[in-house]
């Protein structure tokens, strides 16, 4: 029983990064930086839109569930960011002591 791995060409493998990366668009030059960078504007605007929604409850004019929820999406998002962070310091780390 042969343990190896199947060959995937390098357009399979294009096709398969695609199909999970969310759909960036072919005529994308930023590749993962703009992914990346998309992400990042998506937690900040999620925090924004928490404290807006915090604001409007302060005042008398919020729903507390839209409050609640817009709260979760902006810790939710941070969260990710973070251990996206944690990952990507990892992978910096493990390549910094790799022997040449």
């Amino acid at each position: 029983m042969s343990n190896a791995l199947p060959a995937i060409s390098t357009s399979g493998a294009i096709k398969a990064y695609q199909s999970v990366d969310g759909g960036l668009a072919q005529g994308d030059s930023g590749g993962f930086s703009a992914l990346l960078s998309r992400a990042l504007d998506g937690a900040v605007n999620a925090g924004k839109q928490a404290d807006a929604q915090a604001t409007q409850a302060i005042s008398g004019h919020g729903d507390l569930t839209q409050v609640v929820t817009a709260v979760s999406r902006a810790e939710l998002a941070l969260q990710t960011s973070v251990a996206v962070r944690d990952r990507v310091l990892q992978a910096y780390q493990d390549i910094i002591k790799m022997p040449i």
